[in-house]
């Protein structure tokens, strides 16, 4: 019997609300049936938000300084201790450099973990960009921390929210600066490497959307001329190497995610961050304006290209809900379920 895989999760910003998601997900008794998760972050944190939740007499923390002391089981939270944060200067909810840090060497451990073998699968809780910019490391997010450890070159962003998945072709740079990136070689990367995520997930043979970037596609020329120039050049190669794209031309990105929904597609390619992630977030994020408060922050982040797996929760650091025990850790355990897919189908 193949062994459950070894999953390793960031804790994410230590000010944000990763360590109460981290503790909820792994109470649940289904997630050591189907995995071995281990939490890269900092014992004392998980050791406090245990105390907020009252949770003391259910769970403990065990720390570990090597993958290999942990013990995996139910009702034991393995914590690989960092050491990063002084719990006399921690707030929750408050950007810090000392909290940046933390995140980001987190993640460059998890990273490092997987890279040499030691586990299967990572999945990653927010960082806040301003808070690792302050501790002097400049990304922008996760997906270009990851690129660079693992020294990769061509590699995307997929958001999954049950059937309806969305890629990149640019994320976290401004309007303009996305405008530009729509060029037939990066749509055609992008594409491809669609494709490839989706039969790595058993789509047999993937049907693909590709967004336009103008309203209604460009109207031929209209309203823009990038669908003439370079989305289209980019579908027409993609479909002389055999991959579906059903209507053969850019569609609308006002119709596209409608379709999506409806089972035209399998996945869908967008030209840049708030394309893919606005109709994604209005699936999986839904707020009860009656009780306030949020009853579903679903969907996870996948990078593709890398060498290594890399799902993560899809919503931010949760600075106003964190270390009150109120946040919900649905993403979470969604991401883990998805790297656990991904790391038995290898």
């Amino acid at each position: 019997m193949k062994k459950r895989p070894i999953i390793g999760i960031t804790m994410g910003d230590p000010a944000g609300n990763g360590s109460e998601l981290s503790v909820k997900a792994l109470l649940d008794k289904r997630v050591y049936e189907t995995c071995r998760p281990i939490v890269i972050g900092d014992v004392n944190c998980m050791e406090e938000i245990i105390k907020i939740l009252k949770k003391e007499d259910e769970v403990k923390i065990h720390g570990v300084k090597r993958v290999e002391d942990a013990v995996f089981e139910y009702g034991t939270i393995d914590v690989f201790d960092m050491g990063m944060v002084d719990m006399e200067k921690h707030i929750y909810g408050k950007i810090s450099k000392m909290c940046g840090e933390a995140a980001f060497q987190y993640v460059v451990k998890v990273i490092e973990l997987a890279m040499n073998g030691s586990i299967d699968a990572t999945v990653t809780n927010a960082l806040n960009k301003e808070a690792i910019n302050r501790a002097g490391h400049h990304y922008s997010g996760h997906t270009e921390i990851y690129a660079e450890y693992t020294h990769t070159d061509k590699y995307t962003m997929m958001l999954a929210h049950e059937d309806l998945r969305v890629v990149h072709v640019s994320t976290h740079v401004s309007l303009r600066q996305a405008c530009d990136r729509v060029k037939k070689d990066r749509v055609l990367e992008v594409i491809r490497i669609a494709n490839e995520a989706c039969k790595a997930i058993g789509i047999e043979n993937p049907k693909i959307g590709v967004a336009g970037l103008n309203p209604h596609s460009g109207e031929n020329g209209l309203f823009g001329i990038e669908e003439i120039e370079e989305i289209q050049p980019a579908i027409d190669v993609a479909i002389s190497e055999g991959i579906c794209i059903p209507e053969g031309v850019p569609t609308p990105p006002d119709t596209i995610f409608s379709k999506a929904l409806g089972g035209w597609y399998d996945i869908v390619v967008a030209m840049y961050h708030d394309q893919g992630h606005i109709p994604l977030k209005v699936e999986g994020f839904h707020y009860n304006k009656e009780l306030q408060k949020w009853d579903a922050v679903a969907g996870v982040n996948i990078t593709l290209g890398i060498p290594i797996i890399r799902v993560s929760v899809d919503h931010g650091t949760g600075f106003d809900l964190a270390g009150k025990g109120v946040s919900s850790e649905l993403s979470l355990v969604n991401s883990i379920d998805y790297a656990i897919r991904l790391a038995s189908s290898k």
